[in-house]
């Protein structure tokens, strides 16, 4: 008798969790099983009618920021109710792995690779014990969409080849470089003119904060914080989506972005990042574009209203667009528990126009009819 009473409070609660209707940012989202969503720092990927959510499985306490568990996903027909898939990328119990448990993986992003039929992930990997040192992009591949996704490679990006346009003057160190003070103008001249560039030549650039971008013409690019997170570079991958052409540029150096997220509208391609302040909430950027590569125009905070010089106390992680609806989008992003990071909530916002700029505007409570509200 007791085992079927919990079986009709369990189908009960799995009534009540798959009712949501609305998106309700900041607040604790719980899955179709009752268990507030465990991605955190993710991307979606849309595939056959169904929504994958790809995150990072963070666990309480002060070590929960490193990777004891590995990669989630979650998947959703409508946005609103997530089904727990699993966990598609392990952290390994091997010592001699990169991704040995204690390592730090973040930001998942899946793409589809139709020459291959393969999903790829990449990824940011810290190796374990070396704090945020080795600055490297990572991959794995998969079959389905929902894993289990197997390690392949990881990379500092771009060793041994200058980014496109690099002057050749640049290319050589000034004698008193080493000198330079940090943050003064002439520390920041040097840092866009290469001076971090060419530190990093021989063993290939750093990879930190990241996202991946597929464009019209299936061509993938690798976004990524670079050169102490001072200049974000945007790589172009090799046809199979697992490696770098050796096409590159460099954005906005010495901007000091990270959290990149990027999408296209109108045939205008637009970024939004966030500064650099650890794990505190800061003033977000927008940029647009004619090509992605560059160059990129700024176009300041895209944020209006109470809050938005922290965006809203959260940071920028992917932006996606909504199927059926005809260049509209929505801003992912996270607030941050670093006391526990668990607890960490998510930030979901649709984003709007006005002067050919995004525009992110608060809101409590909403849902996808929410975009044929005026701003």
């Amino acid at each position: 008798m007791r085992l079927k009473y919990s079986i009709i409070i369990c189908f009960i609660c799995t009534i009540i969790y798959s009712q949501n209707k609305n998106f309700e940012p900041g607040k604790q989202w719980k899955d179709t099983d009752g268990v507030h969503i465990n991605a955190h720092g993710g991307g979606i990927l849309f595939v056959d009618g169904v929504y994958y959510w790809y995150g990072e499985h963070k666990t309480e306490g002060k070590s929960g920021n490193t990777s004891l568990v590995g990669f989630s996903c979650y998947s959703s027909k409508d946005l609103y109710n997530w089904k727990n898939e699993g966990i598609v990328l392990k952290a390994e119990e091997n010592p001699n792995s990169e991704i040995t448990k204690g390592c730090i993986m973040e930001r998942p992003k899946v793409i589809f690779n139709k020459k291959m039929s393969k999903y790829i992930l990449w990824f940011h990997l810290e190796l374990k014990d070396q704090g945020y040192n080795a600055a490297k992009a990572a991959v794995a591949i998969s079959d389905s969409p929902k894993g289990p996704f197997k390690f392949y490679k990881s990379y500092r990006p771009n060793k041994g080849v200058w980014p496109i346009g690099f002057k050749n003057e640049n290319k050589i160190a000034s004698a008193d470089e080493s000198k330079l003070k940090s943050w003064t103008p002439e520390w920041l001249t040097a840092v866009d003119n290469g001076m971090l560039v060419r530190r990093d030549f021989e063993k290939g650039q750093m990879s930190r904060d990241m996202t991946v971008y597929v464009d019209d013409n299936n061509k993938a690019y690798l976004i990524h914080s670079s050169e102490d997170n001072l200049t974000l570079h945007i790589s172009e991958l090799t046809d199979d989506y697992l490696d770098f052409t050796e096409k590159w540029t460099r954005m906005a150096p010495a901007g000091h972005n990270e959290a990149p997220a990027v999408f296209k509208k109108n045939g205008i391609y637009y970024m939004i990042t966030s500064g650099c302040t650890g794990w505190d909430p800061n003033e977000a950027r927008s940029f647009s574009a004619n090509s992605v590569l560059g160059p990129w125009k700024s176009l300041g905070n895209p944020c209006v209203g109470e809050d938005a010089a922290l965006t809203f106390h959260s940071q920028s992680t992917y932006i996606f667009p909504i199927q059926g609806k005809k260049e509209q989008f929505i801003f992912m992003a996270d607030r941050w528990k670093p006391e526990n990071p668990i607890d960490g909530s998510y930030i979901w916002l649709p984003i709007k126009f006005a002067n050919e700029k995004p525009i992110l505007k608060w809101a409590e409570k909403w849902n996808l009819n929410a975009f044929a509200e005026k701003l």
